[in-house]
């Protein structure tokens, strides 16, 4: 058994002279006294990596920069699936007793830390080194692709997509932290830059400074507990010309996985965070996780379905989209997200019932895939 029991966030867009430490550090501080720790409870330590401060040892690096001194410490690098992947090794950990209170924590300067082109070139990484990358496609690019495949597949249309990023900028509207807060229209997506067709700006995360944490202990230390009931992984591919099927990409696998663990199932859940790094990226995993039938994502947003008051309200924080993306640190913004709503602490953002929580993370080019259930506790 393991429960989040404190979480740290941000807010992102541009911090002017911050360092990948010092974002870590900031979330971190906020992780801890939310938890109502000191830093010296801390024995355990996972964090993400980071492109603007590439260091092969960055969990010791962090620890060290942050005063501590674990017994346990980790860097994990799993593209965007990262932040669920350490919560899950996380829960592991602690579950096993070799640590009482983990840190997972992650942040990067990217958008003040890093030039344009040298941030494109970290991200193509992903990339089959001699099949992918000689032919120039960036991020983008790949998902650009995989829109048109599934557009054609299940006669999505390129303002289906834009809903999503509507849907995202209004919940984002009323978050103070969040990089784009100015609501948009489904004209005003349709009308934005292309970059990577059938995607346009306003269908791409933007990139950001930011930094996020929280804390995974054996035992509760508030009086509302969040505790992880099942998680799980599943890795189908790494590049976007070996996908292997294009109806199961991976998503539906770790959620199944994931559903036997805990014993609940997508029909118990009441909120959901979901990795949104496109427009379609939303599309694709709501539908293969079966909180939308094929090609269907896009009318239940028009009809209320994920938002704030709908039935299973869906990133309420703003998702990658619009509350902002500062690599590994942006996924986990979901989680601190809900464990703010299952413990009642959202504010005017508050849903009126967020008891079981789904999180689902991707990485790569939908390569890498966590599921995780979570449920509220008294």
């Amino acid at each position: 058994m393991s429960f989040i029991t404190g979480v740290g966030l941000t807010s992102f867009g541009r911090h002017e002279g911050a360092s990948t430490l010092d974002l870590m550090s900031r979330a971190a501080e906020l992780a801890i006294a939310d938890a109502g720790l000191q830093r010296d409870e801390i024995d355990g330590v996972l964090c993400g990596y980071s492109t603007v401060q590439p260091h092969i040892m960055l969990a010791t690096v962090f620890a060290e920069h942050f005063g501590i001194t674990p017994c346990y410490a980790h860097a994990v690098q799993v593209g965007g699936a990262t932040g669920l992947a350490m919560t899950m090794l996380a829960h592991i950990i602690v579950q096993a007793g070799m640590a009482k209170h983990v840190l997972v924590v992650s942040g990067e300067n990217r958008l003040t830390g890093q030039s344009r082109d040298a941030a494109i070139q970290a991200l193509a990484q992903v990339g089959h080194p001699s099949y992918e990358m000689p032919l120039g496609p960036t991020i983008p690019a790949y998902y650009g692709l995989v829109a048109s495949r599934y557009m054609h597949e299940y006669k999505i249309t390129e303002e289906d997509l834009a809903e999503f990023a509507v849907l995202m900028r209004s919940h984002a509207a009323d978050h103070p932290g969040a990089q784009f807060r100015d609501r948009i229209s489904v004209a005003d997506v349709m009308a934005s830059k292309p970059v990577a067709s059938p995607l346009k700006l306003l269908d791409c995360c933007p990139v950001s400074d930011g930094g996020a944490a929280f804390v995974i202990s054996r035992e509760r230390t508030g009086e509302t507990g969040v505790r992880i009931r099942g998680c799980a992984q599943a890795h189908t591919h790494q590049y976007v010309t070996t996908i292997p099927d294009f109806d199961r990409m991976g998503a539906a696998i770790s959620l199944q996985r994931a559903s036997a663990q805990s014993g609940l199932s997508i029909a118990d859940v009441r909120y959901a965070g979901i990795y949104d790094s496109f427009t379609i990226t939303l599309a694709m995993l709501l539908e293969e996780l079966g909180l939308a039938g094929r090609g269907e994502a896009a009318a239940r947003v028009r009809s209320g379905y994920f938002s704030r008051d709908g039935a299973v309200p869906l990133n309420t924080h703003g998702g990658l989209l619009s509350y902002g993306h500062c690599g590994v640190g942006g996924a986990m913004a979901h989680l601190v997200e809900m464990q703010l709503q299952m413990t009642g602490r959202a504010g005017g953002r508050q849903v009126k019932d967020a008891g079981i929580a789904l999180l689902h993370g991707d990485g790569g080019v939908l390569s890498s895939h966590v599921s995780m259930f979570l449920e509220r506790v008294r």
